[in-house]
């Protein structure tokens, strides 16, 4: 009976998840639509570089804060859980109010100097309220994830769709249209970031004053995590800065839209992952790693399935959607799209299998494997677009997603086969 109820909660749980994913996909796709079919491939050039920037810096927030913290909950009770999360919802809104603040003043000074234009000092302008609020907003979703609200999150993330999609539709309509798709998403997430930290105080405890110190606490580990995740953004995102410098902002358009077809798959894997920090931290406690890869495999395998059935049909329907849909043509899209499709299915792989080795707290290896592969992605990206164009960016990443999933299989095998005394260092443990 037990086992029933589990298993309908856990079912429950991914549903929601699932949903959540469902609702960011169209919230994305609806307005890579709107700013690709009603601005200039250059105004939506300048908007996929901002948006880059910020899943830059809630990376970094997710990746400090979220293992230590959902690590740390699973062995606390209701009372310290309120301390540790209102805690560090204190200490993080202050560094976010800080690099805001310095931010800010060396825009400012840049633009006082003229070394910055006024279109791209808004620009800069909109980046930084639209980073903060998203932060905010990111790590309220990450402690109702961590108390397993998914249903919660659900409607936040719903909210923050609707409002973001209305909001760059009207965006369009302005003379910057980057500018003001900017200033939509930042106040998407506020407006979804305040229903979601209300409902937070609602279902559970909360203390502002809690876990003094909390991040000098988790720093040491932390910061290892922290620095796979740059790493690893520089080659699955950095590909754009490259693009930019080596191509043209303009170019980007036709890479960023190409991708942007196959962002479902991203996000349903990215969906499933954000569920799969504190289950993998159960799962471990109560079976062991070997439980924890073998479940892992099973949803990568699951994960892979759906998205080589979407790949397929998005192949089939190519020319609708870039007739119809983008109504836009670019050189390459075909090899474009393939090699978006096959970067995408390795990423589901790896996304799900590298859970073992964050919960194991296995940082060192991961960063260090993350560098490697993303010297390789950015060497092969920027080789790439100088002897092929556009399409180098992707078989960039082709690469270095190859490299990566390659190097967590072979690290996953090594922990769960590694001599059971390693698990009486207590330094190793989660």
């Amino acid at each position: 009976m037990k086992s029933d109820k589990a298993s309908s909660a856990l079912v429950r749980l991914f549903s929601s998840a699932l949903a959540s994913q469902a609702v960011l996909s169209v919230g994305s796709f609806s307005v890579g639509l709107l700013l690709i079919r009603r601005s200039s491939d250059l105004q939506y050039g300048y908007f996929i570089l901002v948006s880059g920037a910020i899943i830059l810096a809630v990376s970094l927030q997710g990746s400090f804060i979220g293992p230590a913290m959902v690590n740390r909950m699973s062995r606390m009770g209701p009372q310290a859980c309120g301390d540790l999360t209102g805690g560090l919802y204190r200490e993080q809104r202050r560094v976010i109010a800080c690099c805001a603040g310095v931010a800010l003043l060396t825009c400012s000074a840049l633009w006082l100097l003229q070394l910055l234009q006024m279109n791209d000092f808004m620009l800069i302008l909109a980046a930084i309220a639209a980073t903060a609020m998203a932060m905010q907003r990111e790590y309220f979703r990450m402690v109702l994830l961590a108390y397993h609200y998914s249903t919660k999150v659900l409607k936040g993330d719903l909210i923050y769709a609707v409002l973001m999609a209305c909001g760059v539709l009207i965006a369009t309509l302005s003379p910057l249209p980057a500018v003001a798709a900017v200033v939509a998403m930042g106040l998407a997430a506020l407006a979804s970031s305040l229903w979601l930290s209300r409902s937070l105080r609602q279902l559970e405890a909360w203390n502002i004053e809690g876990s003094p110190g909390i991040l000098r606490e988790i720093a040491p580990l932390a910061v290892w995590s922290t620095a796979g995740a740059s790493v690893h953004w520089s080659f699955s995102q950095g590909y754009t800065y490259l693009a930019a410098a080596t191509l043209d902002i303009g170019g980007i358009a036709a890479i960023a839209a190409t991708r942007l077809l196959t962002m479902p798959v991203n996000l349903l894997s990215s969906g499933i992952g954000s569920l799969l920090l504190p289950l993998s931290s159960r799962w471990l406690h109560q079976s062991g790693p070997l439980v924890v890869l073998k479940r892992l495999v099973w949803l990568a395998m699951g994960v892979t399935a759906v998205a080589i059935c979407y790949f397929l049909a998005l192949w089939w329907m190519r020319d609708w959607l870039f007739d119809v849909v983008l109504k836009k043509h670019f050189e390459q899209q075909d090899t474009l799209l393939i090699l978006w499709s096959i970067s995408f299915v390795l990423m589901a792989i790896q996304l799900q299998l590298h859970y073992l080795l964050v919960v194991r707290q296995r940082f060192h290896k991961l960063t260090a494997l993350t560098a490697i592969s993303a010297v390789m992605a950015l060497g092969t990206s920027y080789w790439g677009m100088r002897h092929f164009g556009g399409i180098g960016a992707p078989l960039g990443i082709v690469v270095g997603e190859f490299v990566n999933t390659l190097g967590i299989v072979v690290l996953c095998l090594r922990e769960v086969t590694a001599k059971p005394v390693a698990e009486n260092n207590p330094q190793q443990k989660c």
